[in-house]
């Protein structure tokens, strides 16, 4: 059975660091108040002229590297991003041009805020499933701090900058849960709820970018049990339990979420991989900034079993099952 395997790892996130203090200088908060509520104690910030292709290609090649592969390897890149260079092309077009992918490779985005990079694990397995991709360069990068407003401290103390990448390679299985790579995917949405987590702008509504606007309490509610029952569908599909679960790599929005999903599940603490603190909340690339590093630290080894979840405005949400 073609199964596809995540071949190495790799992130990026800009020099430029803005702490819980710095922003109380700009916004009525404080430190306290922030690690209470999210667990974030700072973010990172795309410096000026920073484009998301930009940080991509940097974690692009870091995993290239990782992976003993060179562009010219590389048959498909995928961008998973809320926040693209230009409403087209392409930011991995863009990343393509600046890696040395080779012309007549697949570069395409794919929009599912939070949830694009389990969106795009899904779209990147099934083309290596399908015999249509052989190495698949799978990028989660947003500079979503572009999209705040700084003057509404209910969001802006949420986001940062960064990108995460992974290369998914095809390899055969025995069709088991024991194969190595992706076991499965869980991809859902439910549009009715897209005013609870939106920007107020956009080329065919305003024809500007607009700002992130968010029910806080909401979609909290929302993430919660939809998480959940995304994660218990996925493990349900690949026969497996909570308990044989070696790491929880989630997608890192608020530590609140986080502890009430797994404490839901039945996930013990030490299982879960938290970068939240140092990162923020990094939309679509903080699971693969989350894996990287999971992966670097030495928490996670070949064979371990590993269970990646997120949800986004849409709502879209979703969970994975990865063996390493």
């Amino acid at each position: 059975m073609r199964r596809s395997i995540i071949n190495g790892t790799g992130s990026y996130l800009p020099e430029k660091v803005l702490t819980n203090d710095d922003l109380a200088r700009i916004v009525d908060t404080s430190d306290e108040w922030i690690r209470t509520r999210t667990g974030i104690r700072q973010r990172h910030v795309a410096a000026e002229g920073e484009l998301t292709s930009d940080l991509a290609t940097n974690a692009a090649r870091a995993a290239l590297d990782a992976a003993g592969l060179v562009p010219t390897d590389i048959d498909t890149v995928l961008v998973a991003t809320t926040t693209p260079d230009n409403t087209f092309p392409a930011t991995a077009c863009a990343v393509q041009d600046k890696l040395g992918v080779p012309a007549g490779a697949m570069a395409f985005d794919l929009q599912a805020v939070c949830s694009g990079f389990i969106y795009g694990l899904s779209v990147a397995d099934a083309l290596i499933r399908s015999g249509q991709a052989r190495n698949v360069l799978l990028i989660g990068a947003e500079t979503l701090t572009r999209l705040l407003d700084w003057s509404d401290r209910t969001t802006c103390v949420l986001f940062g900058d960064g990108a995460g990448a992974v290369v998914l390679s095809a390899a055969e299985g025995q069709g088991s849960v024991a194969d190595r790579g992706v076991l499965h995917v869980v991809a859902r949405a439910e549009g009715r709820h897209r005013e609870l987590l939106f920007t107020d702008g956009g080329p065919s509504a305003t024809g500007t970018v607009g700002k992130l606007r968010m029910q806080g309490r909401e979609v909290f509610r929302h993430a919660v049990n939809r998480i959940t029952e995304a994660m218990e569908e996925v493990m349900a599909a690949a026969g497996v339990r909570a308990q044989d679960i070696d790491l929880f790599v989630p997608h890192q929005a608020n530590v609140r979420i986080l502890d009430a999903t797994a404490r839901k599940l039945g996930i013990a603490p030490e299982k879960v991989m938290l970068t939240i603190a140092e990162h923020g909340n990094t939309s679509a690339a903080s699971i693969p900034l989350a894996l990287d590093a999971t992966v670097r630290a030495g928490r996670a080894a070949p064979g371990d079993l590993l269970l990646l979840e997120a949800m986004g405005g849409g709502f879209t949400w979703g969970a994975a099952l990865v063996r390493l």
